[in-house]
C-alpha cells in the first residue's frame, strides 16, 4: 500500500513529534508499505523518510521542479524521486500515487495538503482514508473545527467517517486496512 504522509519540514517543539515520525516510518517499513512524501530531508520529513529507508522500506519522494533549493538538496533516504513541474503538480502526483493519507504535525503546508485530500474524499473523487496522527493532541483544535462545521450545517457527520484522528498506530492501521473503496 502506498501511504502519502504530509508533515513539517521543521521538527516542532515537542520531542514527541520526532518520536511519532520515527514510529510511523518504522510502521510503514515493517508492514511493507511504501512511503510517498514531499521528498525533503529535514525536519519531520527527514526523520520519517530515514526511518522507512533505513528499515528496508520503499520511499518515493515527490519534488516540485520549480523550487531550486528543494530540488538541489541531496535526498539520501529516497528509493525513488519523482520531479513534477511545480507544487500543484507535486500535490496531484502524491494524491494520485497514494492509497491512504496521513498527516503528522506540521504547518500550513501540511494542513493544505491533508485538507485537499479530505475535500477530494468528501466529494467522492478519492475513495480513500485520511488520518490526522494526533501526536500530543496536535490535531484536536482542527478536529473541533471540523465538528463545528458539522454542527453549523456546513458538513454532514457522515463526511467525518473517512477521516480518523488518533495517536495510536494500531488504530490507524485498522482504519486504513478496513476502509472500503467507494466509502
Amino acid at each position: 500500500m502506498n501511504i502519502a504522509v504530509y508533515c513539517g519540514s521543521s521538527f516542532g517543539n515537542d520531542a514527541a513529534y520526532r518520536e511519532g515520525a520515527r514510529n510511523l516510518g518504522l510502521w510503514i517499513a515493517e508492514n511493507s508499505h511504501t512511503l510517498v512524501f514531499g521528498g525533503g530531508n529535514i525536519g519531520l520529513m527527514g526523520i520519517l523518510a530515514e526511518a522507512v529507508f533505513q528499515n528496508g522500506g520503499h520511499v518515493i519522494g515527490v519534488l516540485p521542479g520549480d523550487i531550486d533549493f528543494i530540488v538541489s538538496r541531496p535526498q539520501p533516504f529516497c528509493s525513488e524521486i519523482i520531479t513534477e513541474a511545480d507544487m500543484a503538480a507535486r500535490k496531484r502526483k502524491m494524491l494520485e500515487l497514494a492509497d491512504a493519507y496521513i498527516a503528522l504535525p506540521g504547518g500550513i503546508g501540511t494542513l493544505d495538503e491533508i485538507t485537499e485530500a479530505m475535500t477530494l474524499i468528501k466529494i467522492g473523487y478519492l475513495p480513500k482514508p485520511a488520518v490526522l496522527f494526533n501526536i500530543s493532541k496536535y490535531y484536536e483544535p482542527f478536529w473541533n473545527m471540523l465538528d463545528r462545521s458539522v454542527s453549523s450545517g456546513f458538513m454532514e457527520q457522515k463526511d467525518l467517517k473517512s477521516i480518523l484522528i488518533s495517536d495510536s498506530l494500531n488504530e490507524i492501521s485498522d482504519f486504513i486496512h478496513s476502509f472500503p473503496a467507494g466509502k
